[in-house]
């Protein structure tokens, strides 16, 4: 996002460019949503093609991990094949894969087609940004539409279980994948007469295969480790998984620090107020992917509420962050960035607080409430997230900025995902261990110990006696998995709120800056004009 000189008369956007806004608002709600929109199908697909737990969050979040992994080489892509030629091919992509994941027959297919989605995602994120940062060149319509594209991006993450509850009501879970192939059909139509091409002047440079090759290898072992030392403690090959991730981190950073044209930017790292605004960023956004996953399980399997009353349950809080993210850009008026966010993650924290109070019965009350506190306090984070990055980062630097603000988000969300998730199935899983009812078979026992849907299951195959008992053990224990995820969640988002407060209180958003500047540049028009009279 290059900042234009004030003196230069700037040719504001027309119908056209807010049109190809539109267009580009279709992808952007789609890839956020399908972050989320698999929560209130998981009980659906995990009864057909009976995933373990480690599979069930490899099918919920290798999407986003792959998306993340991949967009900073996209949006280098992007810049030698043309942003809108890469928005198509990746559109192609997207639908093929959606396809390929709505028909799976086993949970190693289901996880392979969103693993296929998460690349071609890669494709259409960056290309969204670039293209909307080079159609609006004006300073005001430029911050106007970049915060609709974050309320884009943070509206498709709230409305995904409700979207999914709709669709569960009437059809199959694979229905949810669908979604995709008329979305992006629209964008395939309109897209070469309302967007322009744009490469970038370094299109001549080769993209560092050993550094794209490094990154992933640097994320999906320790990843993998993570779940595997969640699920069966700790363990050889998972510890040494992430310690080959750990070292070729460490091999990618200092590849990155050689190369004249790296593929991440690490300069800007040395930036204090930059690394906090992108850690809150990640963070912030990141712990409430684990959340949403266990609370969308507690509605449809302990409050045994459809897929579409679960996704109306979460619509208070899915709108109370709208509302919190479409003021917050008119509050920095009088509050600074940095003071707006650290209120707003305390607001969050006392939502998750609320939330770690939920028991197995008679707490709807207590969960609606929490979520919509937790949901209005990360509204700010979602809609000056992107901004508050690029205006902590120096403005030759700002389109590297923009990338990683944007990889950080779909990152931090399936971060949070795997490291909450499995938090709350190691809880569940240790609580289990004397939860299971005697006289079950071994291997009805282990799945009812191993995830509450495999619980719920075995439940409905035994005797009303045991079947209570097994379902009463499993809901307490699951509750206790969600109160601990929700209080390491409060703990985490206040020390980011201090971050926030300490860190960000000087800083300004790319538009506040650009707008300072040409105030400046007028007053000093209007000073040498009136010395000329």
């Amino acid at each position: 996002m290059e900042l234009s000189s004030p003196a230069q008369t700037v040719r504001k956007a027309g119908a056209r460019e807010w049109l190809g806004l539109a267009v580009l608002a279709l992808p952007t709600i789609l890839l956020s949503l399908d972050v989320t929109v698999l929560y209130l199908a998981m009980p659906h697909f995990s009864a057909d093609l009976n995933p373990s737990s480690n599979q069930i969050l490899w099918i919920i979040d290798i999407y986003g991990f792959l998306i993340a992994g991949f967009l900073i080489t996209m949006g280098s892509l992007g810049d030698r094949v043309g942003r809108r030629r890469l928005l198509m091919i990746g559109a192609v992509g997207f639908t093929a894969a959606s396809v390929l994941a709505a028909y799976s027959t086993s949970a190693e297919m289901l996880i392979a087609a969103r693993a296929l989605m998460g690349v071609s995602g890669a494709s259409l994120m960056p290309s969204t940004l670039s293209l909307i940062s080079n159609m609006f060149l004006e300073a005001k319509q430029r911050a106007t539409a970049i915060a609709i594209w974050a309320a884009c991006f943070s509206s498709g993450i709230a409305i995904g279980p409700v979207v999914g509850g709709l669709l569960l009501e009437w059809f199959w879970w694979g229905s949810v994948f669908l979604l995709a192939v008329p979305v992006m059909v629209i964008l395939l139509v309109t897209a070469p007469f309302l967007l322009p091409e744009f490469r970038g002047t370094e299109s001549q440079h080769r993209i560092d295969l050993v550094s794209v090759v490094l990154s992933l290898g640097a994320v999906i072992p320790v990843i993998w480790g993570v779940k595997e030392l969640a699920e069966d403690g700790m363990a050889g090959a998972p510890v040494v998984a992430i310690v080959a991730g750990l070292l070729l981190g460490l091999l990618f950073v200092l590849r990155q620090r050689n190369l004249a044209e790296p593929l991440l930017d690490l300069g800007l790292f040395a930036n204090r107020a930059f690394s906090a605004a992108l850690t809150v960023l990640l963070i912030g956004v990141g712990v409430v992917g684990g959340v949403y996953l266990l609370v969308s399980q507690y509605l449809q399997l302990i409050e045994a509420l459809s897929p579409l009353k679960a996704g109306l349950w979460m619509l208070p809080s899915a709108g109370a962050m709208i509302v919190t993210a479409g003021v917050a850009p008119e509050l920095i008026r009088w509050i600074r960035p940095g003071y707006l966010l650290g209120t707003g993650l305390v607001v969050s924290a006392v939502g998750y607080f609320i939330l770690s109070q939920v028991e197995p019965s008679d707490s709807m009350p207590t969960l609606v409430t929490g979520m919509v506190v937790m949901f209005a306090g990360l509204g700010p984070v979602f809609a000056l997230g992107t901004d508050l990055v690029v205006g902590a980062a120096p403005a030759e630097k700002s389109g590297s900025a923009a990338a990683m603000s944007e990889t950080s988000m779909e990152f931090g969300i399936s971060l949070g995902i795997a490291i909450l998730g499995s938090i709350g199935a190691a809880v569940f899983r240790n609580d289990m261990k004397g939860g299971v009812p005697d006289g079950i078979p071994a291997e009805a026992a282990h799945v009812a110990g191993d995830t509450l849907p495999g619980a719920v299951e075995v439940a409905k195959q035994l005797p009303p006696e045991q079947a209570g008992n097994l379902t009463g053990s499993a809901f307490d224990a699951f509750t206790n998995g969600l109160a601990a995820t929700a209080l390491v969640c409060g703990a985490t988002v206040l020390f980011l709120a201090l971050m926030s407060f300490l860190l960000l209180r000087g800083v300004r958003t790319a538009a506040q800056i650009e707008s300072a500047a040409q105030a400046e540049a007028a007053g000093t028009a209007d000073e040498a004009e009136l010395a000329a009279r």
